[in-house]
């Protein structure tokens, strides 16, 4: 860290000042899709994240793993999940890549931030082996309140458990708000930590993991009401609509053909009056999920400004997998989701709206299960460019992972990666820097554009390397290529004309899934076992 200080210190004119380290605040939410928020697409009312996105950047091909606990494990570390320990979800597996639990050979962002003096804080859903003693307050946090694994939105949801720096809390504690909404409380914990950082004169970080829009899907009932009839135009006319606003904002190329109504969702107008007012129900419920989600963002930015130190923020926001189609096309409807005790889904029909233009959902390696939205935003550096071009609004179209987070932060903190940590040696970090995209004067990295990218979740699988893409279904499916130039919606499959690259895609995909311990699988791997189904309800 002294070298690097040093380093910096030579390379700038004679008195000079050093530029302040940037805070960062990085933003997960989870089961949200592709096309859920105004900026990519939605017509769900988003202004706060609207406003980052117009001036900061977007990313039109950022990916996730498809999971929850997987995407946490990358986000957190920067390495593959199975090189981590969480290829799966939080069962042990009894074989490295599938213990399901962070492991000692990765170190968290808060563990390499933390010894170059940030202030490290964590508020919201953890999931990355809390079970197993793998918790924030283990893992480089000086702050955290969290859900230990799954989601939830008020006290009284029978999974509503919390953890105060690292103690057990009831739920009523008179430390939280009265009768809090977790979206919010998330927020209002994140912002304390915040102060206390400040009070410390130190720089922060701070992990902010919602679980909205996660089910069960549970909004306070004006929230709701005011989406309450607005869906009944039906899920095709929905998607259309997102469809034709992601070719106008350029988050689509208009070549790109959407992808057909999945088969056992059923015409919007083969639906009887009843059953229309029940679907348009649960839309209604998930956008007012996202809304107040948005609302929270809104709140964040506020306390930063609040605080003065909004100008020197970088602010990463993301999801976890693309929208979920468990429940399947019928979704489920349990109890009041103005309610604790409710349980709401929103099912395949509806998902198949969230991930707009793409294949699939959550669980699978086709894009509507690996694509996010990532907003970069930090006016000290993205909103004129280092070299003083305007680079606000920018749509970045490189392909870029959750693994490159952990080297964005350790790029703009002059933060050292360890090679060993608590007597560790410390696995090499997979991703790489993201801060040469943020403004427009800089030259990209070729690596950036050409490097492999690798997927693996219960046996579906891809590799992407530059436009070509390699996915399977399963892991006894054949594999599919596609151009993602020219189909990213993966409607035309190229394997049976290109077999040699199909072969030579394979080989190093093998190849990454023996280095990465991907393999060997644990037991039930792949399958949807009784420990898989346990875990579903906690995701």
């Amino acid at each position: 860290m002294l070298a690097a200080a040093a380093s910096l210190l030579q390379a700038l004119p004679t008195g000079a000042a050093v530029p302040p380290r940037p805070n960062i605040v990085v933003i997960l939410v989870d089961d949200m899709g592709f096309s859920d928020i105004g900026c990519y697409g939605s017509e769900i009312p988003t202004p706060n994240l609207d406003a980052l996105a117009a001036n900061g950047v977007r990313f039109t091909q950022f990916y996730n793993t498809a999971r929850c606990c997987p995407t946490r494990a990358a986000l957190l570390t920067g390495l593959y999940s199975h090189q981590t320990g969480v290829g799966h979800m939080m069962e042990d597996k009894g074989v490295p890549g599938y213990r399901g639990h962070l492991n000692d050979s990765c170190v968290t962002i808060a563990e390499v931030l933390k010894p170059a003096g940030y202030f490290t804080a964590m508020s919201g859903k953890w999931h990355v082996g809390q079970q197993a003693g793998v918790a924030p307050w283990t893992r480089g946090f000086d702050r955290s309140l969290n859900a230990a694994a799954g989601g939830f939105y008020f006290p009284t949801h029978p999974r509503a458990e919390l953890f105060l720096n690292g103690e057990k809390i009831a739920n009523d504690d008179q430390r939280l708000p009265h009768d809090w909404y977790s979206t919010d409380l998330w927020t209002t914990f994140g912002l304390k930590f915040i102060d206390e950082a400040l009070a410390e004169k130190k720089p922060f970080y701070l992990h902010l993991c919602h679980n909205a829009p996660h089910f069960s899907l549970q909004a306070p009932a004006e929230d709701i009401a005011k989406f309450r009839g607005k869906y009944k135009q039906g899920w095709g006319a929905i998607r259309d609509a997102r469809y034709a606003r992601q070719k106008e904002l350029g988050i689509i190329d208009p070549a790109w053909a959407k992808s057909p109504r999945p088969k056992d969702v059923k015409a919007w107008n083969n639906l009887s009056a009843e059953e229309q007012d029940r679907f348009d129900n649960i839309m209604a419920v998930y956008a007012a999920v996202v809304n107040h989600m948005d609302k929270a963002v809104g709140d964040l930015v506020a306390g930063l400004k609040q605080r003065g130190v909004f100008e020197n923020t970088l602010i990463l926001f993301m999801s976890d997998n693309g929208g979920n189609a468990e429940s399947g096309p019928n979704g489920k409807t349990v109890g009041d989701p103005s309610q604790g005790k409710s349980d709401w889904f929103c099912g395949e029909s509806w998902a198949f709206v969230e991930n707009t233009p793409f294949r699939r959902f959550k669980h699978f390696n086709h894009e509507g299960g690996i694509a996010s939205p990532l907003i970069a935003h930090w006016p000290a550096e993205v909103k004129t460019g280092r070299q003083g071009d305007r680079g606000a609004g920018r749509l970045v179209q490189t392909p870029a992972h959750l693994i490159d987070i952990m080297a964005t932060c350790v790029d703009v903190t002059g933060a050292v990666y360890p090679k060993e940590f608590k007597a560790h040696a410390i696995t090499p970090m997979e991703g790489q820097s993201l801060r040469p995209l943020f403004s427009p004067s800089e030259s990209l990295p070729v690596s950036l554009s050409s490097r492999p990218i690798f997927w693996e979740h219960e046996g579906n699988a891809a590799i992407r390397v530059g436009d070509d893409k390699l996915v399977r279904f399963g892991r006894n499916g054949a594999w599919e290529l596609y151009d993602m130039k020219k189909d990213r919606t993966e409607q035309h499959d190229l394997a049976a004309q290109n077999p040699d690259k199909v072969k030579a895609l394979a080989t190093k995909w093998d190849a990454w899934a023996e280095r990465a311990h991907v393999t060997p699988y644990g037991e039930g791997g792949g399958k949807k076992g009784k420990a898989e189904k346990k875990t579903a309800a906690a995701d």
